[in-house]
């Protein structure tokens, strides 16, 4: 199954409530938030009242994004707002594994990112555990960014592991997903991608959404048996 999170961070949030109400309506299974906090990467973006005030909108999945420093703290914040995932990155907790329960005792999925840098090795001892792992295309820190082609290998090399693993645990690809690559990046393993500008810069969401499943489609038909 593919899903698609549309990422806040390229909406107008002079019209945020709308914005996620317009997509949802055009066919986002998630609505996607990057929380930055110009310590862990160089932007500030949003809180956890942002994600409180989206909760009463949607009953689609809320896909948090932490990419700050310390992370523990922000967890509960972020649950009580209404989070259904939680994701980190290995490099914001000195405890990788304690994170990881923490997020599950406050009732929520729990996520492990990967910048284009860091090595897939640090989930080896917790994938048991994870529900989630995100690739990131980009460099954490802006939205709008050039997809990484390295991140390719990475997703499969990402899919082959949770494969062995045996669970349920869902590959995303976060960071310069297009109608030009979407389908590339799942060939490579990613069964769930975060589209920001793609979506929100386009003149009709539905359209986009709807291209982007096409995509997806023509690339598992064209997949040999």
């Amino acid at each position: 199954m593919h899903r698609i999170a549309a990422s806040i961070l390229s909406a107008d949030f002079a019209r945020l409530g709308e914005e996620v109400t317009a997509v949802v309506r055009a066919g986002a299974d998630l609505i996607h938030f990057g929380v930055m906090d110009n310590h862990y990467v160089p932007s500030l973006t949003v809180g956890p009242l942002v994600c409180e005030a989206i909760r009463p909108l949607t009953a689609v999945p809320l896909d948090v994004h932490l990419m700050v420093k310390p992370v523990d703290r922000m967890v509960p914040e972020f649950a009580r707002a209404g989070a259904d995932i939680i994701t980190f990155h290995p490099e914001a907790s000195e405890h990788i594994d304690r994170t990881i329960d923490l997020i599950h005792d406050h009732g929520c999925k729990a996520g492990l990112a990967f910048n284009p840098a860091t090595p897939l090795a640090w989930m080896d001892h917790v994938l048991g555990k994870l529900d989630l792992v995100l690739i990131m295309s980009v460099n954490t820190g802006f939205g709008g960014q050039k997809f990484i082609g390295t991140a390719l290998p990475k997703l499969r090399e990402a899919r082959r592991r949770i494969d062995q693993c045996g669970r349920a645990i869902w590959l995303e690809v976060d960071g310069g997903v297009k109608l030009d690559n979407i389908a590339e990046a799942a060939q490579a393993g990613a069964d769930t991608f975060v589209a920001g500008a793609a979506i929100y810069a386009s003149e009709d969401y539905a359209v986009t959404i709807a291209s982007m499943r096409a995509q997806l489609a023509w690339r598992r038909a064209a997949q040999p048996a």
